[in-house]
């Protein structure tokens, strides 16, 4: 983390649309010392960011503004202050903070650079109010403070409607059904009566045996992904049949040129469902872990934590998933992501409740529509799985289909 002098409570200007400086006059900050004194300590403007090779901004966690999701960061504020940080030959962290008070605390005592956040000129009472390039706005605008004038006057330059017009644009089709994802998708099932699903069968039963999962379940979390399109990408840039993100893949050992390998592609998947099943190895039983593991392959592990914490604080089971699943649908509520307990902020809670939902239905269709594993590939035995500790089993065409009768007589 970059060192941060703290400064006295200085001004902060607005800018139109986005910012612009009351003057161009130099100050110093001032932190106290070990016994009391002040001692001068200077800010950073444009040229000491570019220095440092980092800008640093801070938001509000939301869906307009910042969000985390399967490791990629999102909307509209984040992807603004993303492309004016390359503007300028940096790279961008962003922070996020509980309100205006906190960003603006922040922003001068020195600890942010900007607060890429449209904020109205009657919340920031004893600044300097300044003139706006979009009229529009009514006086909101992104924050700076007034003694780096350098940066101001970068933004000034750089910033113009037409960009947030186009990022606000692919937001919103970031939200159509389907997620923004560019692929073709095939029918969910391809021919019944031979009990074949897709083309991908055979590594589905393979690499599903490998972790102990019904190879019908990971069709039905292929098919929900990528719609069996292995040259699938979507707008985070997550790739091929299982949506792999490139960071994720790199982590697996997965190199970009073979992202979109159908099976390595769905071989490093269901490593990292391993992963994540290990990460909720204190969710008791196996049925209610797979709904947490597609959450958390859909969300991320820390919104669904965040999820538990607030089942948990609200005196219900953080370990059953129908006690749980309305506190995913709840981060996408203020009232939720802004709780002390939450960590991660704002999440689409919707699409990620909707998301384990089609999943779970379609993997009961395939169960009706596909008794048992494909034509000649034989069931693994019962084995202990050394990797989470738990007992993993996959079960024969005769289990596999009593278990589909149980549980469709008992849900």
């Amino acid at each position: 983390m970059r060192h941060r002098p703290c400064a006295s409570w200085a001004t902060c200007v607005a800018i139109a649309g986005i910012l612009i400086s009351c003057n161009g006059k130099e100050e110093k900050a001032y932190t106290t010392g070990v016994f009391g004194h002040e001692t001068e300590a200077p800010l950073y403007d444009l040229d000491g960011i570019q220095e440092a090779g980092e800008l640093i901004a801070a938001t509000l966690s939301g869906p307009e503004t910042y969000y985390e999701h399967n490791g990629k960061e999102a909307e509209l504020q984040f992807e603004l202050a993303e492309h004016f940080a390359v503007s300028i030959g940096v790279r961008l962290r962003m922070e996020t903070m509980r309100d205006t008070a906190e960003l603006l605390k922040s922003l001068n005592e020195g600890h942010i650079d900007l607060i890429a956040l449209d904020i109205p000129a009657h919340k920031t009472s004893g600044m300097c109010q300044p003139a706006t390039q979009d009229t529009t706005s009514g006086g909101s605008g992104w924050r700076v403070r007034k003694n780096t004038p350098l940066l101001a006057e970068a933004l000034n330059r750089w910033y113009n409607p037409e960009i947030k017009a186009s990022l606000q644009k692919r937001a919103r089709q970031r939200l159509l059904p389907g997620g923004g994802v560019k692929r073709k998708v095939r029918a969910p099932l391809q021919n019944r009566s031979k009990g074949i699903i897709s083309p991908y069968d055979a590594h589905f039963v393979r690499h599903g045996q490998a972790i102990g999962w019904d190879w019908r379940l990971l069709a039905a979390l292929c098919y929900q992904e990528s719609g069996f399109d292995p040259t699938a990408v979507s707008w985070a840039g997550a790739c091929g049949l299982m949506q792999l993100m490139p960071a994720t893949a790199a982590h697996l050992g997965l190199s970009a040129d073979q992202i979109y390998n159908p099976e390595k592609n769905i071989g490093a998947a269901t490593q990292y469902i391993r992963e994540l099943e290990r990460k909720f190895s204190d969710i008791p039983g196996r049925t209610e872990r797979i709904n947490f593991v597609l959450a958390a392959y859909n969300g991320g592990t820390g919104h669904v934590r965040d999820a538990m914490a607030l089942a948990r604080k609200y005196g219900k089971n953080p370990h059953l998933w129908a006690e749980t699943a309305p506190f995913i649908l709840g981060l996408g509520q203020p009232h939720y992501y802004n709780d002390p307990v939450v960590r991660y902020g704002y999440l689409r809670g919707e699409e990620t409740y909707g998301y384990v939902a089609s999943i779970q239905s379609r993997w009961q269709f395939y169960r009706s529509a596909v008794k048992g594993n494909i034509t000649g590939t034989q069931p693994a035995p019962a084995r202990k799985n050394s990797h989470n500790g738990f007992k993993s089993k996959v079960l024969g065409p005769e289990e596999l289909e009593a278990r589909s009768k149980q549980e469709q007589n008992h849900p």
